[in-house]
């Protein structure tokens, strides 16, 4: 292991390994990962090293790193979080601690995203699937999602390429990406390119039946499967005709009282509480909050441009008179950090519709820069440029749990909980339902009516029978 060390030649091989490690728990713990988590990874780290006997960290290429995660695949004892732990260690080792050029514009997501995303799913008995019209047809951890990908890539390519050709979300690849592997995967690992749809409705219908999948998911899948044969392969797709689909549970919204709202509101603090506060006062989505620009803010008309929304529609929203100076004061933090990337020549940030390349400045303006940019810098799967993109939602979305946890309001409440109590305080308040609507930007008034039956008044003031005994 020494001799895969980089060292100063003055120093004895001891000491480089201990200034090497302690050098790289630094990079680990920059990350966010603490004592005593952080020395796994140095255990992770020590594992890979010791797989290339004799060859120097600099001269790794990454055939070693693809061939080394491949292996590991295979290992029928690791776990899926010991998998993903493994990749960012190897990460942090070749990126941070080495910083190896290659390493920064290596796909490092997608090996992170090999992990099933169906935990649950029955395993595979004796080594093979069974057969795709039982209910043991997903392997129950991700070396099945693995293999797909490994054995199918190029059909997975071709997909991938055309969604990006189309300008679709990050998000959109790898939902419709993981969607034809779990239906590779649920037929045989099968080459998709024959199936057709008798295929296609047995798999959903297995999301429906067996998975018991929700609506919306089970349509996520449909159309990531049209999407795949009628545009990537310019395939006409045979009649899906009537097929089971997903039960949609008529389920009301969780709606916070204004006591709780203020409660929840006032425990939080810092970022998180100014974009939980952002929620509630505007009723904006999650998403809709984290991808926020500075242009959008306007803070003399004391309204916020929500753009690309769902339906890649703008709208615009209220900027709450609480909210101008707290956010005028988070603006003035962000801008010491963007001067700061500046300097770093890590200024520029992701620009959506190809605007880079029509205004190729306009990345390093201030005005693009995201209103919650995250703490750290990451490479962009795509183009694997070094950039600072928006803060995760996974942290905004804890802290919003534990924040209602810890005032004792007995509700499920997250993200969108804030969004509904957002539109039935402005019901409430005496706000026509068409305005509402507008600003919840509902594509019909029939999803903004689901409001007034959270308040029980769908046109009359009930109150119950009990109230009416002496």
């Amino acid at each position: 292991m020494p001799a895969a060390i980089p060292r100063n030649d003055s120093q004895t091989p001891d000491d480089a390994i201990s200034r090497f490690w302690d050098t790289y728990i630094q990079h680990v713990n920059i990350k966010g990962i603490k004592p005593p988590f952080d020395r796994w990874y140095v255990i992770r780290a020590e594992h890979y090293i010791k797989a290339f006997t004799g060859k120097r960290l600099r001269q790794h290429e990454p055939s070693d790193v693809t061939g080394y995660l491949e292996k590991l695949l295979e290992n029928a004892q690791i776990k899926a979080w010991q998998y993903r732990q493994t990749v960012d260690a190897i990460q942090i080792l070749l990126c941070e601690a080495v910083q190896i050029p290659w390493a920064e514009t290596f796909d490092w997501d997608s090996w992170k995203e090999q992990p099933n995303q169906f935990p649950d799913d029955p395993i595979q008995q004796n080594g093979k699937h069974k057969q795709a019209d039982q209910s043991c047809s997903f392997s129950k951890d991700f070396r099945a999602l693995g293999t797909v990908r490994l054995n199918h890539r190029e059909v997975l390519n071709k997909l991938t390429t055309e969604v990006r050709r189309r300008g679709y979300s990050i998000r959109t690849e790898k939902a419709y990406s993981d969607w034809l592997c779990r239906f590779i995967i649920f037929h045989n690992q099968s080459d998709p390119v024959p199936l057709n749809g008798p295929e296609i409705v047995s798999f959903l219908e297995y999301l429906a039946i067996k998975r018991n999948v929700s609506p919306s998911t089970q349509n996520q899948a449909l159309n990531a499967l049209v999407f795949f044969y009628t545009q990537v392969l310019q395939k006409p797709l045979d009649d899906l005709g009537q097929f089971i689909r997903a039960k949609r549970p008529r389920k009301l919204p969780v709606v916070l009282s204004r006591r709780e709202a203020k409660a929840l509101l006032d425990t939080l603090n810092g970022t998180f509480g100014l974009m939980a506060g952002m929620l509630y006062g505007t009723g904006m989505r999650l998403m809709e909050c984290v991808r926020l620009r500075v242009l959008d803010v306007d803070f003399d008309y004391g309204q916020i441009t929500v753009r690309d929304g769902k339906g890649n529609k703008d709208r615009v929203v209220p900027l709450p008179n609480r909210l101008v100076d707290p956010l005028q004061r988070h603006l003035a933090e962000v801008t010491q950090l963007f001067e700061q990337d500046k300097v770093n020549g890590t200024s520029a940030v992701y620009l959506p519709y190809a605007l880079d390349r029509k205004y190729p400045n306009a990345a390093q303006e201030w005005k693009w820069q995201y209103v919650f940019p995250s703490p750290r810098l990451s490479t962009d799967p795509r183009s694997g440029k070094l950039r600072r993109h928006h803060v995760h939602e996974n942290g905004l979305q804890k802290a919003i749990k534990l924040a209602a946890e810890s005032v004792g309001i007995a509700k499920k409440v997250n993200c969108h909980a804030l969004r509904h109590s957002f539109a039935t305080h402005l019901l409430e308040a005496g706000y026509d339902i068409r305005t509402i609507q507008e600003l919840l930007g509902h594509a019909d008034v029939s999803t903004t009516m689901i409001y007034t039956h959270v308040l029980n008044k769908p046109g009359v003031t009930v109150r119950s029978p009990m109230d009416f005994v002496d």
